[in-house]
């Protein structure tokens, strides 16, 4: 996209302002990159990680909306929250104790958030055309590759497939995020063009 097609964009004024910040973007991609290197090269271990910290959250939010319920107990919905706050705990406790099956539910789970936030990126970067939205469009891609593939292994890949696919999903988010960073850097300044 030339620097004249950039300024009639509706984006420019937003991406004006982002501007500033390309070193944030930069250093989040990098890190995006160095994170799902890790979880490509140990994918079991990033796998079985995923559903322990996602069932230590699941049950210390369960815990504090039991405090809660409690707190609140003359209030009419106190049943509803009682009941919500048992089954965060009680599911957050399953994916601790039987990270196995946790890691087969979380797969199904997963291929779906790939599937549809793929289709999303994708199709969004292609409407909105930001500079270098390509890679955008790339990793969207890759992202529902991804979860196609995963409900295709299934169930084997429960056991590896989530530390491998959220590897990949960092590493074309980091790419994204750079190629982003780099595209608003080299953007002249708009507010010198409109002076030319």
């Amino acid at each position: 996209m030339s620097a004249k097609q950039f300024g009639s964009n509706p984006l420019a004024a937003g991406i004006e302002e982002i501007r500033s910040s390309w070193g944030w973007f930069l250093a989040l991609g990098i890190l995006f990159i160095l994170l799902g290197a890790v979880c490509v090269i140990g994918n079991v271990s990033a796998t079985f990680a995923t559903v322990l910290v996602f069932g230590w959250v699941l049950l210390f939010s369960g815990i504090f909306a039991l405090v809660h319920a409690f707190r609140t107990h003359s209030w009419q919905g106190f049943l509803l929250s009682l009941l919500s706050a048992l089954f965060r705990g009680f599911t957050g406790y399953l994916l601790i104790r039987y990270p196995l099956a946790g890691a087969a539910s979380l797969t199904l789970i997963l291929a779906s958030f790939f599937i549809v936030g793929g289709l999303f990126r994708a199709i969004g970067a292609g409407m909105l055309k930001f500079p270098r939205w390509g890679w955008s469009v790339f990793s969207g891609i890759v992202s529902l590759v991804l979860g196609i593939m995963l409900l295709v292994q299934m169930p084997v890949s429960s056991v590896w497939f989530i530390g491998f696919a959220i590897g990949v999903d960092l590493i074309c988010d980091g790419a994204s995020l750079i190629g982003f960073a780099t595209a608003i850097h080299s953007l002249p300044h708009l507010a010198l063009e409109r002076a030319a």
